[in-house]
C-alpha cells in the first residue's frame, strides 16, 4: 500500500481487566475480514490492558467489523470504542526525525507533565508515545516526539528542570541511539561516594583545609593543577599503608555496580579518568572489569608519600584527551560517547562528548551538560540511554551498590 495516498482506516481502542487470551480473541474476531494491520500498541498498567488498533479496510466492510468486536468486547467485559475515518495514516514507524526526551524525578507531578506537554506543543512539536521505563527508585518516562528539531526541544524544556525538580534529558533517535558506547566516568563523588583527597586529608589532620581547596577547585573559582598540588602537598609524611587504610574507607555511589555491569553486558565500552590517585581505586576498578582508565599517582618514596605527584596532572584538559584517545582505541564516534561528571574538572569531557552528563553536579557543570541527574543513583543513566528498568532485571544486573 502506498503510504502516501489516501485510504479508509478503523482506529480500535480496548480497554477492561488484562488476562491470557484477550488479544487471541480480538484478532480471531478481525481475521474473516479483509484489512490490514497499520500500527499497534498494547500496555498493562496495574492490571488494565489498554490496547489500540489501526487498520485499513474496505469501507463497506466497516459496519460488520464494528459490529463484531463490539459483541466480542461485551462477552469479555471490555470497554471498546472504534472510529472510522479516510486519511494519510502511517505508523510511528515510518516517521523521522524523532527525538527522545526522558524525565525522571523521584516525586512526579501532574503540574510538571502539564507544564512539558505544553512546552513541547508550544515549538510544534507532537507527544508520539509516551513509556515509562522505570518505577524505582526513580519513575522515569520517555516521550517520542516528532515535529521538533532536539535542539529546540531542549531550550524550550530545559527551564522547567528547575522549576519541578524533574531531570529532563533530550536526544536524537535514530538507529545510532543503540550503537555501541563508550561511556566515560570521573571517579571522585561518581563513581564513588567520596572524595579520596579528603579521606587522605582525615589522615594527616588537615582534612577542612584540603575539603576548602577542593570546593574551590570543583566550583571552578582556581586551577584544578595548582589545586591539586597544593593538597597533596599537605599529605607529605603520611605512610603509604594509609591508602590500604583509604581503600577501605571508599563504597561505589549508589547504583553504579548495576550500571557498570549492564553497560558491559550490553557490549558498550566503560572507562574511567579521575583526577584523583589510581594508587587507591585501582583494586576497585579490576573489581568492576573497567581496564580503561587514567588517575593521578602519588609520589611515595620508602613507603612514605613525598606530598608529589608523579607525572602530568590528570585535568579537565587531560580528561577530554582522555575521552578521544579512548574512543579512538575502541573505535567509537566522538558522537557515540558519554561522558559524566560533577565538578568544574569534568567540563572538558562533559563539552566533547555526544551526551554530556552532570551527576549531582556543581551549577556551572549542571549548565554545560546535555542533561544533568539530581537523583543520588548512578544507574539512572542506563534510562537517558533507552535502556529500561525491566530490561535491567531480566538480566539480573540489578543491584543498588
Amino acid at each position: 500500500m502506498d503510504k502516501q495516498s489516501a485510504y479508509y482506516t478503523g482506529l480500535i481502542l480496548v480497554s477492561g481487566e488484562d488476562r491470557p487470551g484477550i488479544t487471541e480473541a480480538l484478532f480471531a474476531t478481525l481475521s474473516p475480514f479483509s484489512l490490514t494491520i497499520i500500527d499497534i500498541e498494547q500496555v498493562v498498567i496495574r492490571s488494565r490492558l489498554i490496547l489500540t488498533i489501526l487498520i485499513s479496510l474496505d469501507r463497506a466492510h466497516a459496519s460488520a467489523i464494528e459490529a463484531d468486536l463490539n459483541e466480542k468486547a461485551a462477552s469479555l467485559d471490555l470497554d471498546i470504542a472504534i472510529a472510522f475515518s479516510e486519511q494519510q495514516s502511517e505508523s510511528i514507524a515510518a516517521k523521522t526525525g524523532l527525538t527522545h526526551v526522558v524525565l525522571l524525578s523521584q516525586d512526579l507531578k501532574p503540574a510538571a507533565l502539564a507544564d512539558i506537554a505544553a512546552a513541547i506543543a508550544g515549538v510544534d512539536g507532537n507527544i508520539e508515545r509516551i513509556q515509562r521505563t522505570a518505577s524505582y527508585p526513580v519513575t522515569a518516562i520517555e516521550c517520542v516526539v516528532s515535529g521538533a528539531p532536539t535542539a529546540t526541544l531542549k531550550s524550550a524544556l530545559t527551564p522547567l528542570a528547575a522549576q519541578h525538580s524533574v531531570d529532563i534529558a533530550v536526544s536524537p533517535g535514530g538507529l545510532m541511539r543503540w550503537a555501541k558506547k563508550l561511556v566515560l566516568m570521573d571517579v571522585d563523588s561518581t563513581l564513588i561516594s567520596q572524595e579520596v583527597i579528603e579521606l587522605l586529608g582525615a589522615k594527616a589532620g588537615v582534612q577542612v583545609q584540603v575539603k576548602e581547596i577542593t570546593d574551590r577547585a570543583m566550583a571552578g573559582e582556581i586551577d584544578f593543577e595548582a589545586s591539586l598540588r597544593e593538597r597533596v602537598a599537605l599529605l607529605k609524611g603520611l605512610p603509604e599503608s594509609v591508602i590500604d587504610e583509604v581503600r577501605n574507607e571508599i563504597s561505589l555511589t549508589p547504583g553504579a555496580k548495576t550500571l557498570v555491569s549492564t553497560l558491559q553486558k550490553l557490549g558498550h565500552t566503560v572507562a574511567v579518568v579521575s583526577g584523583g590517585f589510581i594508587n587507591v581505586i585501582e583494586p576497585l576498578l579490576q573489581s568492576l572489569n573497567i581496564v580503561l582508565f587514567r588517575a593521578n599517582t602519588l609520589e611515595i618514596v620508602d613507603g612514605i608519600l613525598t606530598g608529589q605527584v608523579q607525572g602530568p596532572v590528570i585535568d579537565r584538559a587531560a580528561k577530554a584527551t582522555a575521552l578521544k584517545d579512548f574512543a579512538k582505541q575502541e573505535g567509537v564516534e566522538l558522537e557515540q560517547t558519554v561522558a559524566i561528571g560533577d565538578g568544574a574538572n569534568d567540563l572538558d569531557m562533559i563539552a566533547l562528548a555526544g551526551l554530556g552528563i552532570a551527576f549531582n553536579a556543581k551549577p556551572a557543570v549542571r549548565a554545560a551538560a546535555d542533561s544533568a541527574l539530581s537523583a543520588p543513583y548512578l544507574d539512572s543513566v542506563l534510562y537517558l540511554l533507552g535502556i529500561t528498568r525491566e530490561d535491567v532485571e531480566e538480566s539480573g544486573q540489578s543491584s543498588r551498590k
